[in-house]
């Protein structure tokens, strides 16, 4: 066996506390290197009585490695633990500092968790494993109160420009509640709403101010209420990376100089503030002058921002936040913003934007979860895309699985388009046939499905500011038979646990220069085996997998006996997803 390979860490997620009394540990191995790999564990304080062999099973996959993970319950909360691996010529057990062939005796020389601590772990609201997100850009929802549209507003439905408006409000979200309802959608993530000059509002001008153009406050606490009474729940975006150039504490500083008291709110490096040759001489968010970036190490900024977030849920009753640009601002500042959050309410669920690997956050002590991008360009490379095979997307996939804490996954923000990027529909060179794989295999996936809003009705658009443009509202112009499957798709994941709720996946068909996917989707309660076919030529599945009754819950199949288990077909573009009472576990591809 290849031991440069073999790697284990003794935290992060390798090693994490999943809730108060279950331990994950994981390994690393060359992929195909092992035949079995068992975790030695045991309690330091009594080790003879509490040492055990735990079976680790292969869970994820790529094209370098495989990963293999078990739980554990100690009995006092502590662990100790190495590792046994086999190749079926050799035996080794891999301890915190070596590799040998002699079993260890006592647990001196082993790998540690030394106490399982409650407040140590990474515990998401329960409600997010159940969501069903819907972002909105409010300013191109609805426009539900045109008397507070702002001075040269335009024609709904014109061409969406950088710097153009037409109107849209909180009121015209509270207008169509009943289109999310019929949906089946039962949380929203709202782009900024706060006092700004722009019609994004990323550049917040007042914190605790709704913008006048969307309404006030008390219209945000009727939009709020109004979704709760539906069930759904509300997020709002901060950004906290960076304020506005219109927000006083920098007018104060533009004016001033070093003579402002607000100077060290943020990086400045020369007065005055001015741009020279394209960089401004103090620090913003990318070169944007309008934007400058908040020193959150300053006691007053961290005071005040924690009083906004605080604000907002006490007042209003928000379910959460969505965090701008979070990677941007120190960790540190999020620590403390985590625990002012949570205090105000303990459900809240925290997002942070991050468009790359982001396991620095999802420690237990910053986010919940992140705007999980390296998803979305793994879904849109395979299914939309079509750069790479069905083995190149199941080894994407697999080193997700792999980078995160298993709740971590399991709340993920999973998007396939948002307001910074092309829409799904134009990305899909307008052919909805891709856009239904790609949907359906965000559904079927483990953490919190988005739809950017217009997309359940065939909106296109390209980058900003053509992802950006109005919500068609006229029945007789919306893709009705495209909002029906985008219905019925979410009715599948709320009808079925194990699409939503520690449902493990495992691909069964992910070839070499395929089209094609075949995985299953497996808890103790069901099993869901998902069919989809990238291709303009039929395909037929023959899938290694036990005899059992499969009744069809979504799509269209025809499927039989095989010669090695199950022997199915689809269309060009087909999909289905089946569904059967739990039996003996699948070889994975």
């Amino acid at each position: 066996m290849l031991l440069e390979a073999i790697y284990h860490h003794p935290k992060r997620n390798w090693a994490f506390g999943y809730n108060d009394e279950t331990i994950f540990l994981r390994l690393r191995a060359k992929k195909n290197d092992l035949n079995t790999v068992h975790a030695l564990t045991g309690d330091k304080y009594d080790w003879d009585r509490t040492r055990q062999l735990v079976p680790m099973s292969k869970f994820a996959t790529d094209g370098r490695f495989d990963y293999y993970e078990c739980s554990v319950k100690p009995t006092h909360r502590r662990l100790k633990y190495g590792f046994l691996l086999e190749d079926g010529e050799e035996r080794i057990w891999m301890n915190e500092d070596d590799f040998t062939t002699l079993e260890p005796q006592n647990a001196d020389s082993l790998f540690q968790y030394p106490f399982l601590n409650p407040i140590d772990i990474l515990k998401p609201p329960v409600w997010v494993k159940d969501a069903v997100f819907y972002q909105i850009f409010p300013e191109r929802f609805a426009n539900g109160d045109p008397s507070i549209s702002p001075e040269g507003a335009e024609t709904w439905g014109g061409t969406p420009q950088r710097d153009n408006f037409f109107g849209g409000d909180l009121q015209g979200i509270l207008d169509h509640l009943d289109h999310l309802n019929e949906l089946g959608i039962n949380a929203i993530y709202m782009t900024p709403v706060f006092k700004a000059t722009t019609n994004h509002k990323y550049d917040t001008e007042d914190y605790m101010e709704v913008d006048p153009h969307f309404g006030d406050k008390k219209t945000l606490k009727k939009l709020v209420d109004a979704c709760h009474e539906r069930g759904i729940r509300v997020l709002l975006d901060a950004v906290f990376n960076h304020s506005g150039r219109t927000f006083k504490p920098f007018v104060d500083v533009q004016e001033k100089g070093e003579a402002s008291p607000y100077k060290d709110w943020f990086h400045v490096h020369s007065f005055p503030l001015e741009v020279v040759d394209g960089t401004p001489t103090y620090d913003t968010f990318g070169l944007e002058p309008m934007m400058p970036k908040l020193n959150t190490e300053h006691p007053e900024v961290k005071k005040y921002l924690l009083d906004v977030a605080k604000h907002w849920i006490e007042e209003i009753g928000i379910d959460g936040w969505r965090l701008d640009v979070a990677d941007e601002v120190d960790h540190a500042f999020w620590r403390e913003f985590r625990t002012t959050v949570k205090q105000a309410n303990p459900d809240a669920y925290i997002l942070g934007e991050m468009w790359n690997e982001s396991s620095e956050w999802l420690q237990g002590d910053q986010f919940d979860a992140t705007m999980n991008y390296p998803f979305t360009y793994a879904v849109n490379d395979f299914f939309v895309k079509k750069v790479t095979d069905a083995q190149s997307f199941a080894f994407a996939i697999g080193r997700q699985l792999a980078r995160y804490p298993q709740q971590a996954s399991e709340v993920a923000f999973n998007l396939l388009d948002s307001h910074d990027t092309p829409r799904l529909l134009t990305l899909c060179g307008d052919d909805k046939r891709l856009m239904r794989l790609a949907a359906l295999f965000q559904f079927t996936y483990m953490g919190a499905p988005c739809i950017y809003y217009g997309d359940e009705i065939g909106l296109d658009g390209d980058a900003d500011p053509g992802c950006r443009k109005c919500m068609e509202w006229d029945t007789d112009k919306q893709d009705r038979e495209l909002f029906d499957f985008y219905r019925e798709l979410i009715a599948l994941r709320k009808g079925h646990p194990v699409l939503r709720d520690q449902g493990s996946i495992t691909f069964l068909e992910a070839q070499p220069e395929g089209t094609s996917l075949a995985y299953e989707r497996r808890s103790e309660e069901e099993v869901m085996l998902v069919l989809l076919n990238r291709s303009d030529e039929d395909h037929v599945f023959e899938l290694d997998i036990p005899e059992q009754e499969w009744q069809l819950a979504f799509g269209e199949s025809q499927w039989s006996k095989g010669a090695k288990g199950l022997h199915a077909k689809l269309p060009p573009y087909g999909y289905a997803v089946l569904k059967a009472a739990p039996a003996r576990s699948v070889k994975p591809a």
